[in-house]
């Protein structure tokens, strides 16, 4: 675990990747608020193109809570049974979209709290729909934010709330709203779990990870 990086270090990291990246995107594919918080419901433990796979003729028949609860949950099972846990997935998706409808009008709550309160969503999930569907810029920290963090001081700490903490309290307010993409993306395909692009890294002189690879 690396040293927490300063205010002026982490402005110069963000500052680069802001300027290969200016507007990243979640990988997960969507059409509105309720569509992307099902997704994600589904990304757990599943990969974002796995999912992108299920939901593409799912969202292109279904993208409101009611029309959800119309397809019921056997036949949602039909399409995400490629996805791993489908049943237990498929159930939470249903028991959501009925709570949606009887209690938000069919409409997804901006609220972290509400959010957490449906079947199936963590603080994670519910990070993820406030930052892509709303525009808040709340850290939705993964296992990739979590290497990532730690591995080069960008935001250091023991669990996946102490890392969201520490990008919230650390990283300038100017690239927060985008800040656990630029993280996730970067995790993903350069600074990998096992063999971390090093070479290929944007930050190689400004990270203090001590295994460099050549």
């Amino acid at each position: 675990m690396a040293q927490q990086l300063d205010y002026h270090q982490l402005r110069a990291i963000f500052t680069r990747f802001r300027d290969a990246n200016p507007e990243p995107r979640s990988e997960l594919e969507y059409v509105n608020a309720y569509t992307l918080l099902v997704a994600v419901v589904l990304s757990a433990q599943a990969t974002d193109a796995g999912v992108n796979r299920a939901t593409r003729p799912l969202f292109a028949r279904v993208t409101t809570p009611a029309q959800m609860l119309e397809l019921g949950e056997e036949g949602l099972i039909e399409y995400i049974k490629t996805i791993g846990l489908f049943r237990n997935k498929a159930k939470n998706v249903i028991a959501l979209s009925r709570i949606l409808v009887e209690q938000y009008g069919g409409e997804v709550p901006d609220s972290r709290a509400a959010l957490q309160a449906l079947p199936g969503v963590g603080r994670k999930t519910a990070n993820v729909v406030l930052n892509v569907a709303f525009g808040y810029p709340a850290q939705a920290v993964d296992t990739h934010i979590f290497r990532v963090g730690n591995r080069t001081g960008i935001a250091v700490g023991k669990d996946v709330l102490a890392v969201e903490r520490a990008i919230e309290d650390n990283v300038p307010v100017e690239f927060q709203r985008h800040a656990h993409h630029w993280l996730i993306l970067h995790g993903r395909y350069i600074c990998k779990a096992r063999k971390p692009r090093c070479p290929d890294c944007l930050i190689r002189d400004l990270c203090p990870y001590e295994e460099k690879t050549e």
